[in-house]
């Protein structure tokens, strides 16, 4: 072979192999996507929001009168019995620290006391003469009678003047007890705070019992301290009679009925437990969320359906509730993120062939993982996950799995 023919046959071999690159690398490849089987299977829609479980009923004891309570021995969680178990008792309170000018008026009455049971003693001294003197001149105005030296009138008169000193001794003895005592409360006036602090023993407590039977659920505070009238010592209430409240959107409050399933979910156990709307109050309010937005509330309680697994729950506790809407089984479903709109439509990609096919599909019930088909997609077709926008009708697709 000349040196010319190989030359040839050389860039012949370049030319076919840059042509076979440059067909390679624009031939169109199948775009690699997430392919899921359309099964049948059950569907569960609901509307979730976490709930805090509470006694439907918890009792308030607050402090009867003001005073100093003594210490709380009792513990939360202690069991209680109905009008037997005494939970606090409250003892007379101290009496206030007088100020300079208080002070002085005190001391200014006490005086005066002093000065009035004087003048009240003085007055029992001169009726008590008074009284003595009368008694003998009855006396002798009786022996008088008896000799005819004196009339019946002037004996009436002398009885009546002494009945009359003995009345007036009394009224005078009366009197000074008065001033006696009106003296004992101007100096109570004067009674400082550490003259009241005797021995507990002695106290002359005002005992407060349970209302109702059931556990101690929280003390406010344990330690001896001075109440006021109303104040709150602690609430009771029976654990075993629980319920759930949950705020939902007033929106989604309106879909919401008594008697509709809740599966109550992360509450602690493995299993979920089951439950039932009670009620869904009437009255809504405003929340602000942890994004400083103002949210419509309305309550809904729920109660516990089994009988077995939520003992372990207490006053308190959070859970996660789902109020079944709607549920069915052998649902056609698909996962939403396959589902994207076409104009006014509902549609998916469809893998036919090693290529996606745009099927257009009417979509029923939706929760907030998947959505019921009703029509475009079968049992068994294999639909396009997460399609991106290189996906488009008749693209040739392979599955990454």
């Amino acid at each position: 072979m000349t040196a010319n023919s190989k030359r040839i046959v050389i860039w012949a071999a370049v030319v076919g192999i840059i042509v076979i690159a440059l067909v390679f690398s624009f031939m169109p490849r199948a775009v690699m996507v997430d392919l899921v089987e359309v099964t049948p299977g059950q569907l569960v829609v609901t509307l979730d929001e976490e709930g805090e479980t509470r006694v439907h009923d918890v009792y308030t004891l607050s402090a009867p009168v003001s005073g100093r309570v003594q210490r709380i021995n009792s513990l939360v969680g202690d069991p209680v019995t109905a009008n037997e178990t005494v939970l606090a008792q409250i003892e007379p309170g101290d009496p206030s620290f007088l100020d300079p000018r208080s002070e002085a008026q005190a001391r200014a009455a006490i005086q005066a006391a002093e000065a009035a049971r004087d003048l009240a003693a003085a007055a029992v001294k001169d009726a008590e003469a008074q009284y003595e003197f009368a008694r003998a001149e009855f006396a002798r105005m009786q022996e008088l009678v008896k000799e005819g030296s004196v009339s019946k009138r002037d004996l009436d008169s002398a009885e009546r003047d002494f009945k009359a000193r003995h009345a007036g001794l009394d009224t005078s003895r009366a009197a000074l007890q008065v001033r006696n005592y009106e003296l004992e409360v101007a100096r109570a006036q004067l009674v400082s705070p550490l003259e009241t602090q005797g021995p507990k023993e002695a106290c002359d407590c005002i005992p407060i019992t349970a209302p109702v039977s059931g556990r101690i659920l929280q003390i406010t505070d344990r330690s001896e301290r001075v109440v006021r009238e109303g104040d709150v010592l602690m609430q009771i209430g029976d654990p075993k009679d629980l319920e759930i409240v949950v705020d939902y959107l007033s929106m989604d409050a309106v879909k919401i009925e008594a008697g509709q399933r809740v599966i109550i979910d992360n509450w602690g156990g493995e299993q979920p437990l089951e439950g039932s709307v009670r009620l869904v109050e009437p009255f809504g309010f405003l929340k602000i969320s942890a994004l400083g937005i103002e949210e419509q509330r309305v309550n809904v309680i729920v109660d516990f359906a089994g009988e077995d697994g939520w003992e372990k729950l207490g006053h308190g506790y959070q859970v996660e509730t789902r109020v079944v809407l709607w549920e069915g089984d052998k649902v056609l479903a698909v996962p939403l993120t396959a589902l994207f709109r076409d104009g006014e439509k509902w549609a998916l990609f469809v893998e036919e062939d090693g290529r996606a096919a745009l099927r257009h599909v009417q979509v029923g019930q939706k929760n907030g993982v998947f959505a019921e088909i009703r029509e475009g997609v079968e049992a068994g077709d294999n639909i396009v996950m997460h399609p991106s926008d290189r996906v488009s009708d008749g693209v040739r697709i392979a599955s990454r799995g």
